[in-house]
């Protein structure tokens, strides 16, 4: 199940979605990361709509319009964040 929040940032909003299966270790990881840092955000688990956004591989991170991030930057992403 998955939930819908927003960040507040100067000027507006940011969505942030992770795309992630729910039995994968690096998924889990970034997931505690994001959450022991308050940063909220929205979950992907759908398989059928990641394999059709060219996706072959999990956790993909989405900040805003940007396009998604792998695992490696996802963190380092999430790790130069302020906790909320």
């Amino acid at each position: 199940m998955s939930a819908m929040w927003e960040n507040s940032v100067p000027g507006g909003t940011i969505m942030i979605i992770l795309y992630r299966t729910l039995t994968c270790p690096k998924c889990k990881v970034l997931e505690t990361k994001l959450n022991n840092k308050n940063i909220a955000f929205t979950e992907c688990t759908d398989v059928e709509k990641m394999q059709a956004m060219g996706m072959t591989e999990v956790p993909q991170l989405q900040i805003g319009d940007s396009a998604p991030m792998g695992f490696g930057d996802a963190v380092r992403w999430v790790n130069a964040q302020e906790v909320q």
